[in-house]
């Protein structure tokens, strides 16, 4: 089952999002083949980070939020607000992609 991951970050933690920013893409690695799609939230301006839409295809709620409590922004703290729910995609997506 896909889980969405909606996660935002604390009004303070751009510096904390930048370190601990490479330790998070490894973690992601591990679970690339469940991944549906995965990026940052951003301001307006498209550039300026503000938190996390995950979704990715875990066996249940509890596998999903254990992966969840040991991914390295939530270990450091970066979230402000969490929200973890079943994802079903009816739509095929076909915007979005980054350019080739």
């Amino acid at each position: 089952m896909i889980f969405v991951f909606h996660l935002i970050d604390r009004a303070d933690a751009g510096d904390l999002r930048q370190r601990v920013r490479p330790e998070h893409k490894v973690y992601l690695a591990a679970v690339a083949d469940r991944i549906a799609f995965a990026g940052p939230l951003t301001e307006d301006d498209g550039h300026t980070m503000i938190g996390s839409l995950l979704a990715i295809d875990f066996q249940d709620r509890a596998a999903a939020e254990a992966w969840m409590a040991h991914e390295p922004f939530t270990k450091a703290g970066l979230y402000e607000a969490v929200s973890v729910l079943p994802f079903v995609n009816l739509w095929p997506q076909k915007a979005g992609f980054p350019a080739a």
